[in-house]
């Protein structure tokens, strides 16, 4: 099963370091089916320089990578990428029609839009230059607030550290939740971030594929935050009691089906709370708490912070990398 990674220049390390870890230990655990083959590919076959300014050394350019591959990723790199030139556009556009699927990390989704690859799909890129890349690729359905987002063949995945969590998605889809699980257990990663493993995690919408009452529910909590989720809701789109939804939602996800949505509330609220100047009270609506008050009470017993301060605190951060940028 080849797995084709082409990489630009100035490229995050982890997103490539990330994917191709994932798939090596997924090698050590597959006893039936198809192993991975990785190779990395850029344009000239050369040595890189990464953002970090560590070298890496591709397996090969785009002239000698002519084989069809089964899934091709391109990775993106630091800041908004040049369009790729006529020959790597040619390239992308080759690989797409004859891979089973394809898709991008972080920046990497302007590289396949430049190259035609998006258009009229669905897709997410990193947090930071969705806008540009919307108002770039106007004919895109871009999905900012996603972690990962999979439109039939095609996925996208958020920044840098989300490549991660492609990997997870893309080893569960061929391979089985077993593998994927035992892959994010060596790699001590957590294979589904429901919000409450970490203060600072995201939901990630990749795994939550309907296709088991479970998997129905939890898609629908991420999808419908601002929507009636009490157990007999939820009970009645899984088609099961709320009894046994209950028990089965617990045995699954080793938290209450009550716990579960607060903790996507509260995700949502933080990725507003960093991401733009709404008030308090929007917000708590947004993420479909019933007041400003529920939602601080969240935030202090989840978080540990109220939503004011964490806004603060990241808000800072941010402003301040920014400003870095600028001035480089």
């Amino acid at each position: 099963m080849l797995i084709t990674i082409f990489a630009p220049s100035n490229v995050h390390l982890l997103e490539i370091a990330g994917l191709r870890d994932a798939m090596f230990e997924a090698n050590c655990k597959i006893a039936v089916g198809q192993p991975y083959e990785v190779q990395l590919v850029t344009d000239l076959g050369i040595v890189e320089e990464s953002a970090s300014g560590v070298k890496y050394v591709p397996d090969a350019g785009i002239r000698d990578a002519i084989t069809a591959c089964d899934t091709l990723i391109v990775v993106g790199p630091y800041g908004v990428p040049h369009p790729p030139n006529d020959d790597v556009a040619r390239w992308l556009r080759k690989q797409a029609e004859e891979a089973r699927r394809y898709g991008s990390t972080c920046t990497g989704a302007f590289l396949l839009a430049h190259a035609g690859l998006l258009k009229g799909r669905r897709a997410t890129t990193h947090w930071q230059y969705a806008e540009l890349l919307a108002d770039e690729f106007p004919d895109i359905h871009l999905e900012p607030d996603r972690i990962f987002v999979r439109d039939g063949p095609v996925f996208s995945s958020a920044g840098v550290s989300a490549a991660i969590d492609l990997a997870f998605s893309l080893i569960e889809e061929d391979h089985g939740r077993d593998v994927a699980l035992w892959v994010a257990r060596r790699l001590v990663v957590f294979l589904q971030r429901p919000g409450g493993q970490s203060q600072f995690s995201d939901v990630l919408t990749a795994q939550m594929a309907a296709t088991s009452p479970i998997g129905k529910v939890r898609l629908h909590i991420l999808e419908n935050a601002r929507a009636d989720l009490s157990l007999q809701r939820l009970a009645d789109i899984a088609r099961l009691s709320p009894r046994h939804l209950s028990r089965l939602f617990r045995a699954d996800m080793g938290t209450s089906l009550a716990t579960f949505v607060e903790l996507t509330r509260i995700d949502i609220a933080r990725r507003l709370l960093e991401d733009s100047e709404m008030p308090i009270k929007q917000i708590a609506y947004l993420a479909g708490f019933g007041s400003t008050a529920t939602l601080r009470r969240a935030f202090c017993r989840r978080i540990g912070v109220m939503p004011m301060e964490y806004r603060s605190r990241f808000q800072t951060t941010r402003r301040d990398d920014e400003s870095d940028s600028v001035l480089s």
